[in-house]
């Protein structure tokens, strides 16, 4: 079958469908009046009551020509959304605009406007809007706000059409939809001298040698505004001509952070878990490693890291540090438990990754889980934010039982070399980090004292 008749076929269906829908549109009123003309015209009829007939056909008329017109009637609405911003914090609003548009030559007549979203970011959103000339457009807007981090469509928009006598409704939906993303709350961190900061960030950051190229092994020549006080003497003999050293560049310090997404790990749900505040402590993270200029990489405990992410992870500072803490904290508002039992795919992903600062939230441990963690323990320094049930559940102010054996397991971290901080329900992520910065400060302290 051609194109054409393809088409003609179509618009066959559709106008078939099309007289269906207008008659299913039928309100209380019309459906009312088209029955009382009908039974007016079967009484008249009977009883040859000419002028109760032609009452009749004007009852059972009007609610018919009502659906037809409105059905009928050529105008078009065209409908825009605009979502202010995008990307919200959790517990954050954002701000939906709704622009209606008659482009056509044909006045409208009363439109109910109806946007769906979901019922965590409030109750759908309704508007009634008077006769909109040819050519005019009306705009109206509303607010959604989620505690809940994730992605959530906004969408489709439907319109709903009614005659001025109100005999007949009908409702046609747009296909376009936006996508609202909540992502984690971050909670602004103070500069800290972690172990990994200490080695590559700052006065004391280490530094490599800037190569031109895999074979450039030996000092470069001489180029015309060179300090001489660079010049390499022994290659100038050997070569005959005036060499200088290589430039040095600073290495760049890299930050792993861990995510504990096993579902036996935590205990409880909504916005005040301990899951969720571990979510949005890995975000506040992130975030704070990127402005610092740490190339930054986020793992969670299946061994997967964020889409696109480099081998050294995301490199901070500037416009791509901003792009890479947008792409992560998108990451972080969809992720959810996983399946997964322990922690040893997460941690061969660690031995694997090289060197650099190590930051873990985590869930409960059991013995042999806390020594698999011990194990990774690595030279740029490790810091672990435990959120265990026990923990989360007491009161901040109790003492853990007697022979508790969450409190070993910490102590087995500690003894290899992990900063460990202990989080209980209602703490504040800034304090925490602040207190794990003095505890690495005293630690690094003792061992420059040993070595002393």
């Amino acid at each position: 079958m051609s194109a054409g008749g393809t088409e003609r076929a179509a618009a066959e269906h559709g106008e078939t469908g099309g007289v269906r829908t207008a008659l299913t549109g039928l309100t209380t009123r019309g459906r009312s009046f088209l029955a009382a003309g009908i039974a007016a015209a079967v009484c008249a009829y009977v009883l040859g009551q000419s002028d109760l007939l032609r009452v009749g056909l004007l009852l059972a008329a009007l609610p018919l020509i009502c659906a037809t017109v409105l059905y009928r009637t050529r105008y078009r609405v065209s409908g825009t959304r605009r979502l202010t911003p995008a990307r919200v914090p959790a517990g954050g609003e954002a701000r939906v605009h709704l622009r209606m548009e008659n482009v056509s030559r044909l006045p409208t007549g009363l439109l109910m406007l109806q946007d769906r979203v979901p019922y965590v970011l409030g109750p759908r959103p309704r508007f009634v809007l008077d006769r909109v000339e040819p050519g005019g457009r009306r705009e109206v807007s509303y607010r959604v706000r989620s505690d809940l981090r994730g992605r959530y469509p906004l969408g489709p928009l439907q319109l709903r059409l009614t005659d001025p006598f109100g005999m007949c409704e009908l409702t046609r939906s747009f296909s376009a939809f936006d996508t609202l993303t909540v992502i984690p709350r971050v909670t602004p961190l103070t500069p800290g001298r972690f172990g990994g900061e200490a080695g590559g960030y700052g006065e004391g950051r280490r530094r490599a040698l800037a190569l031109a190229g895999e074979d450039d092994v030996i000092p470069r020549g001489y180029r015309y505004g060179d300090d001489l006080r660079r010049v390499h003497w022994r290659s100038t003999a050997r070569y005959g001509e005036l060499m200088v050293r290589r430039e040095e560049q600073p290495r760049r310090a890299r930050c792993t952070v861990l995510l504990d997404t096993r579902g036996g790990a935590y205990e409880g749900a909504g916005p005040d878990s301990a899951f969720e505040w571990a979510v949005a402590g890995v975000a506040s993270v992130l975030v704070h490693m990127l402005e610092r200029g740490f190339s930054v990489r986020l793992l969670t405990d299946t061994g997967s890291a964020v889409p696109g992410e480099s081998a050294d992870g995301f490199s901070g500072g500037g416009q791509e540090a901003a792009d890479a803490a947008g792409l992560m904290l998108d990451t972080l508002a969809v992720i959810d438990h996983s399946d997964g039992e322990d922690l040893s795919r997460a941690c061969d992903a660690l031995r694997d990754g090289g060197e650099g600062l190590l930051i873990a939230f985590l869930g409960d441990l059991d013995e042999e889980q806390a020594a698999t963690v011990a194990r990774t323990n690595r030279r740029g320094g490790a810091v672990a934010f435990v959120l265990a049930p026990g923990t989360w559940t007491r009161e901040p102010t109790a003492a853990p039982p007697p022979g508790d054996p969450h409190a070993a397991r910490l102590r087995l971290l500690r003894e290899a070399g992990w900063t460990v901080l202990d989080v209980p329900r209602g703490a504040a992520l800034d304090e925490l980090w602040h207190q794990a910065d003095r505890e690495r400060a005293g630690l690094a302290a003792t061992a420059e004292k040993a070595r002393g």
